[in-house]
């Protein structure tokens, strides 16, 4: 029998909450572990639980989301952090992007769509809407950008599926470090720091489509 997927839902409102729980609960595969109602709460949660994905609200009391994805993906860098948001603000989407969120996903995201991303989260795909396209789409874009390589091009796609550097590796016939070394190239072409802020800027700049 497959292990269910495990999910922590992090947000203030106990509305909410109760809402993802009862959507995700109808899906077979998904088991909420866990609830958190801030940062500090969604942190302390994700380190002790260990879940495949975090649920996080972008705007919480005491530790915000961005921040709080920070800190898991430092104390726990196997889980995946899914944000939940209404319409903030392009900063707090930018600062989630770079804080090591895997995607991005609406409240009233329908229930099909939700449980998809979930799923996806924890297979290591970059999840996006196209609402939260068009909200990073003026920052991440840079027309002086340098051209990747077709080499580059391909490492990415396969980071944007979720693969590792040694799955990478394999899939296209070079080693390892070879991977680690199109990665590093990538992402002073780009002018990020990590995998997940490589596939978004390339999604918002067109070099990749954007993952759904």
């Amino acid at each position: 029998m497959t292990a269910r997927l495990r999910v922590l839902v992090a947000d203030d409102h106990p509305v909410v909450r109760e809402g993802l729980r009862g959507m995700l609960g109808l899906d077979g595969a998904i088991e909420v572990v866990g609830e958190a109602t801030n940062g500090r709460e969604a942190i302390a949660a994700a380190v002790a639980l260990r879940p495949d994905v975090v649920l996080m609200d972008l705007r919480m009391p005491d530790i915000d989301g961005a921040t709080a994805t920070a800190s898991i993906a430092r104390q726990a860098p196997g889980v995946k952090v899914l944000i939940l948001t209404t319409y903030d603000s392009d900063h707090d989407i930018v600062r989630a992007v770079e804080s090591g969120a895997t995607g991005f996903l609406l409240k009233d995201t329908p229930r099909k769509e939700l449980t998809a991303a979930v799923h996806a989260a924890a297979r290591g795909e970059t999840v996006l809407t196209p609402v939260m396209m068009n909200k990073i789409v003026n920052h991440l874009r840079s027309p002086q950008a340098e051209t990747l390589t077709t080499r580059e091009v391909q490492v990415l796609r396969f980071v944007a599926r979720g693969l590792s550097n040694a799955e990478i590796g394999r899939e296209l016939t070079i080693g390892e470090a070879t991977v680690k070394s199109h990665l590093l190239k990538i992402f002073t072409k780009l002018g990020v720091s990590d995998r997940t802020a490589a596939v978004m800027t390339a999604m918002a700049r067109g070099i990749l489509p954007p993952v759904r």
